[in-house]
């Protein structure tokens, strides 16, 4: 069951009591942060899972659990070879240093060890726009209900802590699993790009986008039955 959280400041952190989010702030300057402006420390949590920003020491933790190949079959690059996962992780790691994706670690927190990763990228502060992506789950953690926890977590700081209004994801026209998982979340299918991204094998996937608006989101928990 899901509980709407409810916020409070202490010193320079917003906390809340109940058990669905826990968001940080820190403090640039003497100021908050823009209610636009992502936050690259940030973590989220719900009782079952915790989402904080990606770092080295979770190399070997991915590595083992990257050695699936067929996680990949959907993915832009096969991250059981590793020489392709550490340039992967170390893309992740400078572009939360750059501030330009916040990728984050997935951590099960029965067992405190990373098992997926997801990120917020294609920031547009101005336009109140950003995509959720970049999204993968070990594969015993698969039809546990996870991926639906991360969306909720990830779509609610967007909609009711940045104030944003559009959150945009997308995939391969080819893979059904993750097409099916949007629409029953409530995300709203919008078109196709043909011969857009590169994938493994040198194969060339058109890309279908989905999108989910901040007018839509109380629908959209209800649908979820999220914060009941």
């Amino acid at each position: 069951m899901w509980r709407e959280p409810k916020y409070y400041r202490d010193g320079n952190k917003l906390l809340r009591h109940g058990f669905v989010l826990m968001v940080h702030l820190k403090i640039h300057s003497t100021h908050f942060l823009s209610e636009h402006m992502l936050d690259f420390s940030l973590t989220l949590e719900t009782d079952n899972i915790l989402l904080r920003p990606l770092i080295a020491d979770d190399y070997p933790f991915f590595e083992k659990l990257a050695q699936d190949k067929s996680l990949w079959l959907y993915f832009t690059v096969d991250l059981s070879v590793k020489h392709e996962l550490y340039d992967w992780l170390d893309s992740a790691v400078n572009d939360i240093k750059n501030q330009t994706r916040l990728a984050f670690t997935i951590i099960d927190k029965v067992s405190d060890k990373p098992i997926g990763s997801t990120s917020f990228g294609n920031i547009s502060p101005r336009d109140k726009r950003i995509e959720i992506g970049w999204t993968w789950i070990a594969r015993d953690y698969h039809g546990r209900g996870i991926n639906s926890q991360v969306k909720y977590l990830m779509l609610k700081y967007v909609f009711e802590v940045m104030n944003y209004e559009r959150v945009e994801i997308k995939t391969d026209v080819l893979n059904i699993p993750a097409r099916k998982a949007l629409l029953r979340i409530g995300a709203r299918e919008e078109g196709i790009l043909r011969s857009h991204t590169l994938m493994t094998h040198d194969r060339r996937r058109d890309t279908i986008y989905y999108s989910i608006l901040k007018s839509e989101w109380d629908e959209i928990k209800e649908l979820n039955k999220w914060d009941k």
